[in-house]
């Protein structure tokens, strides 16, 4: 940046505002409100009180998996509703695995389930095949291929997940040109891009799954 050489910064935030011109990400609080606002409703159409949530976030120490709890807890709240076990995993499959085998163990009755990520989930879903565990609906998260796939062909407990932008990179590069360019966006009445660019957590569902099945990685 002080060369003159703008920077597009991808995904994690630079603590320093100098050093990037633009910076686009996923919004992880939100990715919590979208899942749990999935679930509760879910629930509620079912009519079931006091349900039993479990949750399998990724590495606990980091930010965005902190973000990601708290906008589900949060959401889950104003609908007088609660997480009932919680198990960390590492964002992969095995790690995901172990996660759910404990979580199940712990909940004998599950009634949802957010998975905060589709490649831990891959782990997730052998499990519940493993324990034989169907009596609950499953969410994930971040927007993979696989689990857009699973969710259109209904046949895992997978019915819905929430996204971490999976085209932001795609995005990021037109946005580098119009810099380049010296352009804004047509649609907004500013002459220059942005300075933050934050996208939303979308809800994919088999009913829309076939519109973002493109997108996934």
């Amino acid at each position: 940046m002080k060369a003159g050489i703008p920077v597009v910064n991808l995904d994690r935030a630079f603590p320093d505002a100098r050093a990037y011109r633009l910076q686009i990400k996923g919004d992880n609080y939100g990715m919590g409100v979208a899942a749990a606002t999935y679930i509760a409703e879910q629930l509620k159409a079912k009519g079931v009180s006091n349900p039993v949530i479990g949750e399998i976030p990724g590495i606990e120490s980091l930010e965005l998996t902190q973000e990601r709890s708290k906008g589900f807890a949060d959401t889950l709240a104003s609908y007088g509703m609660k997480v009932a076990n919680r198990r960390p995993a590492e964002f992969t499959v095995d790690s995901g695995q172990q996660a759910a085998t404990g979580l199940f163990q712990a909940l004998p009755k599950i009634d949802a389930v957010w998975n905060h990520d589709d490649d831990q989930g891959i782990g997730v879903l052998a499990a519940v095949t493993q324990a034989n565990r169907k009596e609950f609906f499953m969410v994930g998260g971040a927007g993979s291929k696989k689990a857009m796939e699973d969710i259109a062909a209904d046949n895992t407990v997978l019915k819905a997940t929430v996204t971490y932008s999976p085209s932001m990179a795609s995005s990021a590069i037109s946005l580098a040109r119009l810099i380049g360019q010296g352009k804004g966006m047509s649609d907004l009445v500013e002459l220059q891009v942005p300075k933050e660019i934050v996208l939303a957590s979308e809800t994919i569902t088999k009913e829309n799954s076939g519109d973002y099945l493109k997108l996934g990685f």
